[in-house]
């Protein structure tokens, strides 16, 4: 089912029509898949749309999708995507009205926020002071605390080591020492004893450092098997906020998500409550602007802790949109104008269940290192309750100047059995080839029995990653799929049942 189907319907009871557009013209700050889903609501709303690409993106999806498309300059294609300055540019010269970041490249820098808002355009997405109170886990820590967000026991860094090393030892171990700035997992890593706190410490903020420019770590209580779960909020940045109930994405490798759903299984009513009432408080207090996550870790014991606040559109945004029947990236563009909340609390609803699995250039067998190829060809199964979000065309190279993402497969059910069902369906169907990818991985995954029983945690990858694990292929079945990709190849087909010159020239024929 298509983005609109799920959410123009309702948003379009709020008064918006085709004939009267929020914008006139959008650029978007962005590439890939999430681009393409950006601009499909915008074209829906009768907005115009601006790409941005890198040379070497010049036959991309999103780049046919829009409306205008301008090349921007780096000396690498991520550089490009990152130069504040070029993008501005490109958006006063076609009198663009907002700009959309996305998500990661400048989705969350506060300098590019304000730098949109003093050009005298629209930033789609919270304002800068935001952006850089949430952005700091440090100060977004606090700013939890201070109205009443539960928040695990941690230690700030300080120049004294000695002093650092004798605090956290004060908490107990384990400890996860986190970079200040940034996300993604870059920075992290788990301490379980004194000794090696020293070196972790060190590590991390050479990788922050790397990474954000901004090498402040600091150490707060790990809870051993925890799980991921996250509250989609929207604000109208008067003090208003409105949740659509919670994600669970506790399933991860190196600290990044590849399996998300809606909602969380096995939370009571009441938990699930407590979690999203927390989420709306914080959103409120920082009199946050349009849409957020709240991301906490849940222990076994049912208590949960203020992770950090992600000031963008998630990766996985789409499987809140399945159960609510809310576009979010409508909303988004719907609460920069001015506009209200798309509904009050009180007519958010759920239905059914869904589950977004990430689709990644991967070897799952490599620890899951990136791959790089050629789109040779791409089999995508259609249904009313599956999503394929992608960008991807035939020929298309996968390099490494990008995340190694590719696409996103998500299935709606009825309840979770049913959504488990619809993926492993999918996946089994979902052909992409050229490159190695992770799909068939994410269908044992997702039918392990561990999964099938929702029990779920941060670690769930390397507990059970023996059973993960492909099976491996006898002398028989080796034999089989070699011949069949051996005569899969045209240079094998046109020997065995080609027609030869120069016969081939006047139809095939012969005597």
């Amino acid at each position: 089912m298509g983005v609109a189907g799920w959410g123009a319907g309702r948003l379009a009871e709020r008064g918006h029509t085709m004939s009267d557009p929020l914008f006139n013209k959008v650029l978007v700050a962005n590439r890939g898949e999430i681009a393409c889903r950006i601009m499909r609501t915008l074209t829906d709303m009768g907005i115009s749309t601006v790409a941005i690409h890198h040379a070497a993106e010049s036959k991309a999806r999103h780049v046919q999708m829009a409306d205008k498309a301008v090349e921007i300059c780096g000396e690498t294609p991520v550089a490009a995507h990152l130069d504040m300055g070029q993008i501005i540019e490109i958006a006063r010269n076609l009198e663009v009205d907002a700009i959309h970041p996305g998500y990661g490249f400048l989705s969350e820098n506060a300098n590019f926020a304000a730098a949109v808002a003093e050009a005298g355009m629209t930033f789609i997405g919270p304002d800068a002071e935001t952006i850089a109170l949430m952005g700091d886990k440090i100060s977004a820590r606090n700013f939890a605390e201070k109205h009443n967000v539960a928040v695990a026991p941690s230690v700030m860094p300080t120049d004294d080591l000695d002093d650092f090393i004798e605090k956290a030892a004060g908490i107990g171990y384990p400890l996860l020492i986190k970079a200040a700035a940034g996300g993604g997992g870059k920075g992290m890593s788990i301490v379980r004893e004194a000794g090696a706190l020293v070196e972790a410490a060190r590590v991390a903020s050479s990788e922050a450092q790397r990474y954000f420019g901004d090498g402040r770590v600091y150490a707060e209580t790990y809870v051993d098997h925890p799980r991921h779960i996250e509250v989609q909020v929207l604000g109208d940045g008067k003090g208003g906020a409105i949740h659509l109930f919670e994600r669970e994405c506790s399933v991860q490798r190196r600290f990044q998500k590849i399996i998300e759903e809606a909602p969380a299984a096995n939370l009571s009513a009441e938990l699930r409550d407590e979690i999203c009432t927390s989420a709306t408080r914080l959103a409120a207090a920082a009199n946050y602007k349009n849409a957020g996550t709240v991301e906490y870790i849940l222990g076994a014991d049912g208590r949960f802790f203020f992770l950090e606040m992600n000031t963008r559109l998630q990766v996985e945004h789409p499987v809140t949109e399945m159960i609510t029947g809310i576009d979010l990236v409508r909303a988004q563009i719907e609460i920069a104008a001015g506009k209200e909340l798309p509904l009050p609390q009180s007519e958010v609803r759920t239905s059914g269940h869904a589950i977004e699995c990430r689709i990644c250039a991967e070897n799952p067998e490599q620890d899951f290192m990136p791959e790089t190829g050629v789109v040779r060809h791409l089999g995508v199964p259609e249904a009313e309750w599956l999503r394929f979000e992608n960008a991807l065309t035939h020929g298309q190279k996968i390099t490494a100047d990008f995340d190694p993402m590719l696409a996103k497969l998500v299935a709606h059910g009825p309840d979770r059995d049913a959504a488990i069902e619809r993926s492993i369906a999918a996946l089994g169907e979902l052909a992409l080839l050229g490159v190695k990818t992770n799909i068939d991985y994410l269908a044992r995954l997702i039918n392990h029995d561990a999964f099938r029983t929702a029990e779920l945690h941060t670690g769930f990858i390397a507990q059970h990653r023996d059973d993960l694990a492909p099976e491996a292929l006898n002398e028989t079945e080796r034999a089989q799929i070699l011949a069949a990709a051996f005569l899969g190849f045209r240079q094998t087909r046109d020997l065995i049942v080609g027609t030869p010159e120069p016969h081939a020239a006047i139809g095939g024929w012969r005597n």
